[in-house]
């Protein structure tokens, strides 16, 4: 063989094998991450505090390697490059359905040093409510009379509530109330002009039949798709979510430990969602009535990272939260209502001791009689509750009252409301077996299974997973009747779980709803039971009267207030 084709031989074989070993170089750099950093993943995942320094070293080093920051922990960052193929840890978390790769609210929030609470409140009734005229950031429409008596109501509402600030939306209509609200306080109103409400540009001043007529398709999305919904070159939705992402930082980087905020009904529903982290698929999902009220509550951390949110309760309003209506402006016939059982001696001393074992003390007894009469305004023919002895009692308190109210008359025609028990709805036997020392369990003011391992809560996040499946499916069976109204009644931590699936978040959301002894939270299927929950509110309790305004009935539809 002539000695220059022998040369070009051995130089060919030594790139051969030089390529060869650069493509395993580059295969083992760029999965390095998974052998030095498995073991700390897998240790983050099983913590369910993952923020502070420690997280913020482990993000800067997957930064390194991982195509997209923050997609181990299912947070948002920057997009990978177009053409660029995600490396295998990436790639699992990104084949995930949104819901999956949900591990608790995105750290967007600033961190805080002391407790905070901030009441948001919906503006009253408006001229272009009454009108049925779309709004959006226009101000041209004031408060109709209507509408000045419930920011009255509202702030009779909040009178034993001392703010030390208030934030209001530069509108007429929204400044009014705030102005009713915060009555003759001393402290100035901080105007912010982000918390107007969502910019609509060419929809504004329209009645509701002219846009449809006007716009045809993209007011059928508007209805529809509400978060891709585009118009004269913005996404309405989207921009609505960054403002409300800015108006956190200003409204928690104030002072004062108690806020109000009065604003507007989209950006309400903006502004809790991103407090817990929920994208802009969940817009007309949390329902902001008018005047209603929803309370958030912020605990801060020691490591100064994003603070512990509960939210305390939502759209509480001083009427009847399960009249007869519609649901983010959709009518609705299909309705669960969740009852948390009335209080035992042992819920009121935090114990653990002999959960679910006792019966309802007098005040358990008149919680109990209390969401019975509320409930009056439904037609109720089902109750399902846990097996427990306060869970059945409850439910017995609201079949009696249900089978009495329909013998009233003089052509009484006796009907039997059937208690059913349901043993996915008992859970405490989960915190029973609990290894954790009652001592060592965490009672905070942003929800008490915050003490608990990812054991229990992954316990009652499976229980409840199969009795969410059973409700559905049991609102489904009453297809035939007209109205479906579905009462559930149990302890408080099974109905934070029942909120979460019915939100398809995962368990890592548990925590952040907070129920009270004999409260109520309302969900509607105003697509039916298929279709996706409308949380009306949660955690009402104006029907107890003695914390609370009492109810003020209504004859006109509730969606008005």
């Amino acid at each position: 063989m002539p000695r220059g084709t022998l040369l070009r031989k051995r130089v060919y074989e030594r790139r051969r094998i030089s390529t060869k070993y650069g493509r395993w170089r580059s295969l083992f750099l760029k999965n390095l991450h998974l052998l030095l950093l498995r073991p700390l993943l897998f240790c983050c995942r099983r913590r369910r505090e993952t923020a502070g320094v420690g997280r913020r070293v482990l993000e800067e080093m997957l930064s390194l390697v991982l195509p997209r920051p923050g997609a181990l922990f299912g947070v948002g960052g920057g997009s990978p490059r177009k053409g660029a193929r995600p490396c295998c840890a990436s790639l699992r978390e990104m084949e995930k359905p949104p819901a999956e790769r949900l591990r608790g609210p995105a750290p967007e929030m600033p961190g805080i040093r002391e407790a905070k609470r901030v009441v948001l409140v919906r503006h009253g009734q408006s001229t272009w409510n009454e009108e049925g005229r779309i709004q959006g950031s226009s101000d041209h429409s004031v408060l109709t009379p209507k509408g000045e008596s419930q920011a009255e109501t509202s702030r009779q509402m909040l009178l034993s509530d001392s703010f030390d600030a208030c934030f209001t939306s530069p509108l007429i209509r929204s400044r009014r109330t705030a102005e009713v609200i915060w009555g003759a306080r001393k402290e100035e109103m901080i105007t912010d002009a982000d918390l107007r409400e969502i910019d609509l540009y060419s929809f504004q001043g329209l009645l509701k039949h002219e846009g449809k007529e006007k716009f045809g398709s993209a007011f059928r999305q508007w209805q529809k798709d509400a978060a891709n919904f585009s118009i004269d070159g913005h996404y309405p939705v989207r921009e609505l979510w960054d403002r409300a992402r800015g108006c956190w930082n200003r409204i928690l980087a104030h002072d004062g430990k108690s806020v109000l905020v009065v604003a507007h009904n989209a950006v309400n529903q903006a502004l809790v969602a991103t407090a817990l982290g929920l994208g802009t698929e969940y817009f007309r999902i949390l329902l902001q009535s008018n005047c209603g009220v929803s309370v958030l509550d912020f605990i801060p951390k020691f490591d100064g990272g994003r603070p512990d949110i509960s939210l305390n309760r939502l759209n509480q309003t001083p009427n009847s939260p399960i009249a007869a209506g519609s649901s983010g402006g959709r009518k609705t016939s299909k309705r669960i209502v969740l009852v948390c059982q009335g209080v035992t001696q042992s819920s009121s001393e935090v114990s653990l001791a002999n959960i679910g074992y006792e019966p309802m003390n007098m005040l358990g007894v008149i919680q109990s009689q209390k969401t019975a009469e509320l409930l009056l305004d439904l037609n109720v023919n089902t109750i399902l509750c846990s097996p427990r002895i306060a869970a059945v009692d409850t439910a017995t308190a609201i079949s009696e009252v249900q089978e009495a109210a329909d013998c009233l008359g003089a052509d009484c025609m006796p009907r039997n409301v059937e208690v059913k028990k349901m043993l996915d709805l008992e859970v405490e036997p989960i915190f029973q077996q609990t290894r954790k020392k009652l001592e060592e369990t965490t009672v905070s003011q942003s929800g008490w299974l915050h003490g608990f391992d990812d054991r229990v809560l992954e316990e009652l996040w499976n229980k409840s997973k199969k009795a969410w499946q059973t409700l559905v499916q049991e609102l489904s069976n009453d297809e035939s009747k007209a109205d479906g109204n579905l009462v559930v009644v149990g302890h408080p931590a099974i109905h934070k779980a029942l909120l979460s699936h019915c939100l398809k978040l995962t368990m890592d959301w548990i925590p952040y709803f907070h129920l009270d002894s004999g409260s109520i939270s309302v969900i509607d299927f105003p697509d039916g039971p298929a279709g996706r929950g409308v949380v009306r509110c949660t955690n009402y309790t104006a029907h107890l009267g003695r914390w609370s305004i009492p109810i003020t009935r209504s004859t006109s539809d509730d969606e008005e207030f």
